[in-house]
């Protein structure tokens, strides 16, 4: 019943280097699917069972209550796909919307474009090319985009310095240069160096007890990635920009986490991040490729300041190739490669029809988290440190691999019950909420975060005592 998410997460364990033995301990359950074309469900069970899969080999090294034996490591497929929705159900308060009016998709002259305007910078590089000033409203951008050849379009709002994706199909996107390059790019990517002499351990009471994460990472996978790392223990210092905001999910993302607000682009912001980074055992960060580089922070660097850090990196489009170095966000890769134009030619629609949630941005990060605990055991194991690559893309290509589902499709998934939220309510600078339980169970770990969610620069730039 469960064999495309245990096909996924053989697929994504044999990426992240793991030994394939330990699938058997691996099981499934939960009945229902989310709608739509691909397997999304599936997708989310895999991805949550390959990072369960990295703690437990992890545990390994605890000695905390070994269990060889089938079902020791569990995914619920319904929770999963819960979470890929949100973790998060407010008491008497209402999370900001995610979007700004003029991000969505919209018709051109030959076709669909998707505009991503939620940062103001993104928003003014669109609304600058489309010739939009003061409010805008569906019928002005309506209006505006609809003068526009889609392509010409795209790379116009993108040599503005803003985000935006025509909507692609799939052999296009195989055709198309950068297309091909993240075909020719694994789904994880490892660069190797020395391992320092000695380092961390896990704890058998708290798996990642003492583990310093710097996490320089924002909507929505490295998020996701650190989460699960906080929940595992972990002490996860993110930075921001001083004038960087995400009201719509830093009450879901941040829980557990030390936000601060450091500007690294200056030369004392630049000096306070190094010795934040000398200090850390990992390193998770979602810049664009070459703009750490343009702070002299490139991976030598990095490893020269902290030897034997684990460091772990995302990209929208991959690493290679012409739009190595173009921003992207999960709806914008899905338009890109094809995913959105395959949903609606199957539905039937007259508009892009993309995955249900944000299956690649919840997948990637997942697969993050996941790579992190890896190098962790590589690198405790004294043969080597570990650094990986993943891209929003990738995923992307793992989805696009995914055969239509056969046959009539899945009932959904039950709705979520009382029992499916923990009880007891977690204190949020914006009020009460209550938590979803986690969708995986892992004999001999923990799962717990040490505090609410957190206001970005709520917290000092410097590492606890």
């Amino acid at each position: 019943m469960y064999a495309v998410a245990h096909a996924l997460s053989a697929r994504m364990w044999e990426a992240l280097g793991g030994d394939p033995a330990r699938l058997a301990r691996l099981r499934v359950g939960g009945a229902g699917a989310l709608p739509g074309l691909f397997p999304v469900s599936d997708l989310a069970a895999a991805a949550v069972a390959a990072a369960a899969l990295a703690a437990d080999e992890l545990r390994e090294f605890a000695g905390a209550n070994p269990d060889g034996g089938r079902g020791a490591v569990q995914v619920d497929r319904r929770l999963a796909a819960a979470w890929f929705a949100g973790t998060l159900r407010p008491m008497g308060w209402e999370v900001p919307p995610l979007r700004h009016a003029l991000t969505g998709d919209w018709r051109c002259r030959d076709g669909w474009i998707r505009l991503h305007a939620n940062a103001p910078h993104h928003r003014a590089a669109a609304c600058d090319v489309l010739g939009l000033r003061g409010d805008v409203d569906d019928g002005r951008a309506a209006a505006a985009t609809a003068a526009w050849d889609a392509a010409r379009l795209e790379q116009a709002v993108v040599d503005a310095g803003g985000c935006a994706a025509e909507m692609r199909g799939v052999q296009a996107w195989r055709a198309h240069a950068q297309g091909q390059a993240v075909r020719a790019q694994p789904l994880v990517a490892w660069r190797r160096g020395p391992a320092p002499q000695s380092w961390w351990r896990p704890d058998p009471a708290c798996l990642l007890r003492g583990l310093r994460v710097l996490d320089m990472t924002r909507v929505l996978a490295g998020p996701v990635a650190t989460r699960m790392l906080a929940g595992f223990g972990a002490t996860v210092l993110r930075i921001d920009p001083p004038d960087w905001n995400e009201p719509g999910v830093v009450p879901d993302m941040t829980r557990g986490k030390l936000c601060s607000h450091l500007d690294v682009k200056t030369s004392e912001g630049r000096a306070r991040f190094v010795e934040l980074l000398a200090r850390a055992d990992v390193f998770v960060h979602g810049l664009r490729p070459g703009a750490l580089d343009a702070l002299a922070l490139d991976a030598d660097t990095r490893a020269r300041i902290r030897p034997g850090l684990i460091d772990v990196s995302l990209d929208a489009y991959g690493w290679c190739g012409p739009w190595a170095s173009r921003r992207g966000f999960d709806s914008l890769v899905q338009m890109s490669c094809g995913i959105a134009e395959a949903g609606m030619r199957a539905a039937g629609a007259q508009r892009p029809q993309p995955l249900p949630v944000q299956a690649l941005d919840h997948a990637t990060g997942y697969l993050m988290a996941a790579a992190v605990m890896r190098g962790l055991t590589r690198r405790i194991g004294g043969a080597e440190t570990a650094c990986a690559m993943l891209s929003l893309a990738g995923t992307a290509e793992l989805v696009l691999d995914l055969a239509p589902r056969p046959g009539p499709p899945q009932p959904p998934h039950a709705p979520l019950v009382d029992t499916d939220w923990l009880a007891t309510p977690e204190r949020t600078p914006w009020g009460l909420a209550r938590r979803l339980r986690a969708p995986w169970r892992i004999a001999g770990v923990r799962t717990r975060w040490a505090g609410p969610a957190a206001e970005l620069g709520s917290a000092p730039a410097s590492w606890p005592h």
